[in-house]
Formats: structure tokens, sequence, C-alpha cells
């Protein structure tokens, strides 16, 4: 290898490095606000009041049925008109990302919780426990153990997905790559990118097999 192609080669291991970063933040913000964010989607899901469930089946529809490209491009470049709102491109990413997995995980959580029988909070209350007690110290454990297959699966897409940042110019993975590529004429950055995200997959995978480890005394 000459010296100028390891010269290249080095200049993109540390750019592609430095967008990774931009990579992780957007998967870890995107999961410390969507999660919680879900629970109470979920909540609202079930809600027997149709002033509450209705707006957020509507919420869950719009975010599960248009391309979360299309909902970036509407969070960076429509809040300004609509409501005189300019986020910055890595503010608009998050709240793009955080919106969208919000509604998928809310679906898996409520599939987690209608899972579990309604004998356990019959349960809870002969010990003593009111329902939140009962949802959060015996069901909820429940049901983290019975979502971990699909949450993990959303969090390996959700890694995979960090690349639509690209469409609003975010400087993530996948936006360094397609410019290493286009001006070397190369397809090795699009290998080197693939080893990046089978990497991180990796580690989300590694994740998820020791946690449901972890909860096989659910069964």
């Amino acid at each position: 290898m000459n010296p100028e192609t390891l010269a290249s080669l080095q200049t993109l291991l540390q750019e592609m490095g430095e967008a990774s970063l931009s990579t992780l933040l957007i998967f870890f913000l995107t999961l410390l606000f969507s999660l919680p964010l879900g629970l109470l989607v979920a909540f609202g899901r079930r809600s027997r009041y149709k002033i509450i469930s209705l707006p957020v089946r509507f919420y869950i529809l719009i975010m599960r049925g248009t391309p979360l490209m299309l909902q970036l491009f509407f969070v960076f470049y429509g809040l300004n008109p609509l409501f005189g709102i300019q986020p910055q491109r890595m503010q608009a990413a998050i709240i793009a990302f955080v919106l969208n997995y919000a509604a998928y995980f809310a679906e898996i959580y409520r599939g987690g919780i209608e899972s579990i029988p309604e004998g356990q909070y019959e349960a809870g209350k002969v010990l003593g426990f009111t329902r939140a007690q009962t949802f959060f110290h015996i069901v909820l454990p429940q049901v983290v153990k019975r979502i971990l297959p699909p949450m993990g699966n959303e969090f390996i897409t959700l890694v995979k997905d960090t690349s639509l940042a690209q469409v609003i110019a975010v400087q993530e993975l996948m936006h360094v790559t397609e410019k290493f590529a286009s001006s070397s004429v190369s397809t090795i950055p699009f290998f080197v990118a693939a080893v990046f995200y089978l990497v991180m997959n990796g580690v989300v995978t590694r994740c998820f097999t020791v946690a449901e480890k972890k909860f096989s005394y659910y069964r």
C-alpha cells in the first residue's frame, strides 16, 4: 500500500470515527426519550376515554404509516413555516427519531402489557398492592421479559435508521461515507461503514442476549 493510499485510509477512518459519534448520539438520545414516551403513549392507546385514545391512535398511525425520511423533512423544513420554529439539523433529527420510535415502542409495550393475564392484577390486589404498585412490581418485569426480542429488533433497526439523518445533512456515519465514496470513486468507504454498523449492532445484540438471560427466571 503506497503512502498516499495509506494517508487517505487514515483520514477516512478518522472522519468516520468522528461521524460515528453523531450516529451514537442520535441512537442514545432517541432511546433516552422515546422509551419513556412510548410507555406513556401505550397507556394513552389503552385508555378507556376516547378523547385520549383516539388522538393517540391517530399519532401512532401517522408515525408508523409515513416514512421516517418524510418525517425528518417535515420537522426540519416544515416547523418553521407552520409554527415559526427552526430546529438545528441534529435537533430535528432527534425530534423526528423520538416521535417515530415512540410510536413503535408504544405498540410493543401495549402488546406486552395485554399479554399478562388479569389474574396478576388480582393477585396484587390480594397482597394489598394498589393497581399502580401491582403494575410496576409484578406486571412490568414480566412485560420487559416478553418484549425483549421485539425491542432488540427495533434497537438494531434504529442503528441502521440513523443513516437517514443524512437527508437533512447531519454529519453522521453514512453522510461521511458517501462523501468519501464520491470523492475517491471507490467502494472502500462503504465496506468500512458496514464494519462500523456491524460492530454497533453486534454490541446491541450482545446486550440483549445478556438481558434475556437475566430475565429468564420469568417463564
